[in-house]
């Protein structure tokens, strides 16, 4: 249970992973502010031993900084926010849930077989996770406004647009999107993948079966940080839906301490930032 301060306000207590990243860095200022936020351990391989304020390039804030999940969870805490990798985020979710967290992931790279076996372990524990390609309110519009024009309009492909050394593909956006879709979409008008000729791999990775599948293609390039289009076709016309995010992470602040403040009131996982919007 979240502890109060002197002045009797209930405080959340966080493990954040991936703090000295580039969301962390942002996140860490942000918490620090918040009345009813505390942070008291980090997790950064290439800062362990460090104080957290130190390892910021500031003063000591008192705010450890570990290597391991399981040397963090050491520290009493409430939720644990991961913004990490892909190869490890899982592993953190897990030991979290055991150790009696509530979690909240921003990394992406999980596909909807992980979220299972996380939402199994959350279910055992009586815990909350909530997981986000994108916790940023606009990415958060393009997933309904998209879902909502899927209802009408049976052709729709995504293009997955990130920076060249992104390690995932599609984006945690992206394959958040398409996974979705897959669920709603009408059946496709387009030619069945089995039934092209040339080199059928450039028609995009699938998420979903048969004609309800969703096509996405990946774009790996210098100069983009992270978009996602959503392009819709019928008969003479068409329908683009697009976000684009830009070099800050201050966008994803925001969304990820409405899900901290949030996640202890479920039991297993929800995915997207828009299942808290209403």
């Amino acid at each position: 249970m979240p502890a109060g301060n002197a002045k009797g306000i209930l405080m959340i207590r966080i493990i954040l992973a991936g703090a000295t990243g580039w969301v962390g860095r942002a996140l860490v200022p942000a918490i620090d502010k918040a009345a009813d936020l505390e942070l008291v351990a980090a997790l950064s391989r290439n800062h362990a031993g460090l104080d957290l304020g130190v390892a910021l390039g500031g003063k000591p804030s008192g705010v450890p900084v570990f290597a391991r999940i399981e040397e963090a969870l050491a520290t009493p805490a409430d939720v644990l926010i991961d913004y990490t990798k892909p190869n490890v985020v899982k592993a953190h979710a897990l030991a979290a849930l055991k150790g009696g967290l509530n979690v909240v992931i921003g990394t992406s790279g999980l596909g909807a077989a992980d979220y299972a076996e996380l939402d199994a372990e959350a279910l055992a524990h009586k815990r909350g996770l909530l997981a986000a390609g994108n916790f940023s309110i606009t990415a958060t519009l393009l997933k309904r406004f998209t879902l909502e024009a899927a209802k009408y309009v049976a052709d729709v492909e995504l293009i997955d647009y990130a920076s060249a050394t992104k390690p995932d593909a599609p984006s945690g956006t992206g394959r958040e999107l398409a996974e979705a879709l897959a669920g709603v979409r009408q059946g496709a008008t387009s030619r069945p993948v089995s039934e092209v000729v040339g080199v059928p791999e450039t028609r995009g990775g699938a998420f979903g079966e048969g004609a309800h599948e969703v096509r996405v293609h990946a774009l790996r390039l210098p100069s983009f940080v992270l978009g996602v289009e959503a392009i819709f076709g019928a008969p003479d016309e068409r329908l683009t839906i697009r976000h684009d995010a830009g070099s800050s992470a201050a966008p994803y602040v925001a969304g990820t301490l409405l899900a901290t403040r949030k996640v202890s009131g479920w039991t297993g996982v929800r995915r997207g930032l828009d299942t808290l919007l209403d």
